[in-house]
């Protein structure tokens, strides 16, 4: 597969995945798809400075996001698309990697159903975690109790350090 398709690829599933102009926003500082060798199927996505931005899950060919595409996102999406809003008073705990519980979720994207990719992020909008939907929106906000998102990776996880793209030469 050539690097154009590939690319076209990339931006047509996050725009399928996290809507109109995710795409274009996971590409705005220009995107790179490396290829597993081992199956010749796409499988990380750079930016032009070698970060990765996203996995391309291999059961389903949707994007799992890191903080970096997250962040791109974020800033090309405007709110509520793809955020969980958390309490202030959580925050922390949340930057650390832990769970978001629903009897802290404030808002949420209606449009959010239970295991999509999920932007959590504070009442100010600043980018805490990246995870994946564990409860839909409207279960969100009605349960009091259970995991509303597993959170992947927190802004401060120290314990799981980036990828880049010279630890990942080709999957």
């Amino acid at each position: 597969m050539n690097e154009w398709f590939l690319v076209e690829l990339v931006k047509m599933r996050a725009d399928y995945q996290f809507g109109p102009g995710a795409g274009e926003g996971l590409a705005s500082r220009g995107i790179r798809v490396t290829v597993s060798k081992r199956t010749g199927k796409p499988r990380y996505v750079y930016d032009s400075d070698g970060r990765l931005l996203a996995t391309i899950r291999w059961n389903d060919g949707f994007l799992a996001l890191t903080l970096e595409g997250a962040h791109l996102l974020k800033e090309h999406l405007k709110p509520p698309r793809l955020r969980v809003v958390v309490k202030n008073d959580v925050r922390d705990f949340i930057k650390r990697g832990r769970s978001v519980f629903a009897k802290h979720v404030v808002k949420v994207d209606p449009e959010i159903r239970c295991g999509d990719e999920v932007i959590v992020v504070d009442e100010e909008d600043n980018l805490l975690a990246v995870g994946r939907a564990m409860l839909s929106s409207y279960e969100m906000l009605a349960f009091n109790s259970g995991v509303a998102v597993k959170v992947r990776r927190g802004v401060e996880d120290e314990d799981k350090p980036e990828r880049v793209a010279e630890d990942a030469t080709n999957g």
